[in-house]
């Protein structure tokens, strides 16, 4: 990391984009006091991070990527034990469990086993022993990774619940942009352990210059094609291939019936249009010259090896040298 800063206010849904060996699960592993930074400072929910780890895990919940759910055990006896590892009372980590399983659509399952459940319960169960001691503060970790599209929307209707309903504060990384971009009240994307853009996803989208458009046309036709395009006031970014020419303008929608217009002038005929507005990827691509889709492809580099042993910690400990922690109001 190199001096990475956050403020987060209460309330907030922030997004933590970035490819893979950004930094991303580092830096969660520090704010849950699960990696110790070797510099620089932090307050997680009112806490020091430095000075008082076992405050911030008092007051944070946390939802990994890999889930921590024993496969032979049940879902109630799960939740329970949870619940007692965080102080709860046996009656109250019961009664708690309770309403967390019908918050979740977990009701009826206390006395399943955690190997039968489906993949979307499954997370549904990692968030309800994230919750268990009523934290305001949560922080998920890739929450809807290799989730089915129907169980990532219902995942999500219940984080939205979660600040909606009970003002909880939360902290996620994602690839899936879409889901950043529907949902986030603010983004942050890291690269290279530093952060390299902040803001709304609006805001973070206004600095791609303009809508991105791919025209069709015959193989033949294609340099005619790109001379017009060129005449389009605002247009830039062209790059043109047999049968297709892109460019960006300012307003899609206004240049495509001059760009009608003057094809039929010149007798020639597009095959198809396609108007994009700027994502979230394009914003990653403008910031790094790569895609962040492109970069996740490559497999998962910024995950921590979930078997390692205490000795691999101490080896990663060591090796994090320039690990800055991140302020968090």
């Amino acid at each position: 990391m190199k001096g990475v800063d956050i403020d987060v206010t209460e309330g907030e849904l922030v997004g933590f984009l970035g490819p893979n060996g950004a930094g991303k699960t580092t830096t969660l592993r520090m704010l849950t006091t699960l990696l110790t930074p070797t510099a620089g400072e932090a307050q997680v929910a009112g806490c020091d991070l430095r000075a008082d780890p076992v405050g911030v895990r008092k007051r944070i919940g946390y939802v990994a990527q890999g889930g921590g759910t024993g496969p032979e055990c049940k879902v109630a006896e799960e939740i329970e034990l949870q619940g007692r590892l965080y102080g709860l009372s046996k009656a109250d980590a019961v009664a708690r469990g309770k309403v967390l399983t019908e918050q979740l659509d977990l009701s009826g399952l206390d006395q399943r086993l955690t190997k039968t459940l489906s993949g979307g319960q499954r997370r549904r169960l990692d968030i309800a022993l994230g919750l268990i001691h009523s934290p305001k503060l949560v922080f998920f970790d890739e929450p809807t990774t290799g989730l089915d599209p129907q169980s990532r929307a219902n995942l999500w209707e219940h984080i939205r619940m979660l600040r909606s309903e009970q003002g909880v504060t939360l902290f996620l990384t994602t690839h899936y942009l879409e889901e950043a971009d529907a949902l986030c009240d603010r983004i942050l994307v890291i690269d290279g352990g530093e952060i390299v853009a902040e803001g709304s996803p609006d805001a973070l989208k206004a600095r791609v210059s303009g809508d991105s458009v791919v025209l069709g046309v015959d193989d033949e036709v294609t340099t005619r094609a790109a001379e017009i395009v060129g005449r389009v006031d605002g247009a830039h970014d062209l790059i043109s291939a047999p049968g297709e020419v892109r460019f960006r303008v300012p307003r899609g929608d206004t240049a495509l019936p001059a760009l009608l217009r003057a094809f039929d002038s010149e007798g020639l005929t597009m095959q198809s249009m396609q108007v994009q507005r700027p994502t979230l990827d394009d914003v990653f691509l403008t910031l790094t010259g790569r895609s962040l889709r492109d970069s996740e492809s490559g497999g998962d580099a910024d995950q921590p090896d979930e078997t390692a042993t205490d000795e691999d910690s101490n080896r990663n400990d060591d090796s994090d040298r320039n690990e800055v922690p991140t302020h968090v109001a």
